[in-house]
């Protein structure tokens, strides 16, 4: 099997277009694999983000007094709209940390010529997005049990978290090529996960902060993103079309110079690894 050409239009959906059960299969296996051997099986992806929320809810809510502008103060609001933001951010920081070790740590498919290795990345998505999804479903039991409401515009969480899923995916395609070639990418990751949190809007609001510091933060990917997941989740109101729109276009420019690059690097890979 020849390698996808280096410009295609279907090349970064070549994973769906050829290979959609090979895609789906490695997927469900990733995520199967995740929780493999423990007790509660894959009931821990639903437990994981409820802790989490515990966790950072007793940090900040409590201890640190926090609250979030337009709300009534309560700590339950607080704790709604901080996992909101941690939600998002978790689906994106799981792409990015597992990103460097894709292809480094599937040498025998590497060492495979006919394996299309563009199914990787797409496989790491797609068990984000899965756990991204479950802790949705933690959410809105948790909004319903101590809030007593859920909105209508929930439907649009899918088109409001795509944009950051291509964003995502240009990030596997770039940093998984390139950290085979310079291992020292994995070890930065880590660091620019945990800086993305904290200079995002997921647990600071970004309208309090001084003008001379909001320009850092709404240059980060995923305060746009996080903000529209809140207006429709928490809000109840429509996100801003015009915004993902733009968005969008930029995500998918990316992905596709992400997945050139990806391909451009990929013919050295087995005489690396």
């Amino acid at each position: 099997m020849s390698p996808t050409p280096l410009f295609s239009i279907t090349g970064p959906f070549s994973a769906w277009i050829k290979h959609r059960s090979l895609t789906l299969e490695l997927s469900r296996r990733d995520i199967l694999g995740r929780y493999r051997g423990a007790s509660f099986g894959l009931l821990w992806s639903l437990i994981s983000p409820f802790l989490m929320l515990i966790v950072y809810t007793l940090a900040f809510g409590y201890i640190l007094k926090a609250r979030w502008p337009g709300t009534t103060g309560n700590t339950t609001d607080f704790a709604m709209l901080l996992f909101l933001g941690l939600l998002t951010h978790g689906f994106f920081a799981e792409c990015l940390t597992r990103a460097p070790t894709l292809i480094s740590g599937n040498v025998n498919l590497v060492k495979k010529i006919v394996f299309p290795l563009e199914v990787l990345p797409w496989t790491v998505v797609l068990s984000a997005l899965f756990h991204a999804m479950t802790n949705m479903v933690v959410f809105v039991l948790l909004n319903l049990l101590l809030r007593g409401e859920i909105h209508w515009t929930l439907v649009f969480w899918p088109l409001v978290l795509a944009p950051l899923a291509f964003v995502a995916l240009g990030t596997i395609w770039l940093l998984s090529s390139l950290s085979v070639f310079l291992r020292d990418i994995a070890q930065i990751t880590g660091v620019l996960a945990t800086a993305m949190l904290f200079l995002s809007s997921a647990i600071i609001p970004v309208q309090t902060l001084p003008e001379r510091y909001q320009a850092i933060f709404r240059l980060n990917p995923l305060t746009f993103i996080i903000d529209q997941v809140r207006e429709i989740a928490f809000w109840g109101r429509v996100p801003d079309w015009l915004g993902l729109l733009a968005y969008l276009a930029g995500a998918m420019v990316f992905a596709y110079l992400a997945f050139a690059v990806f391909q451009k690097t990929r013919r050295g890979f087995a005489d690396v690894l």
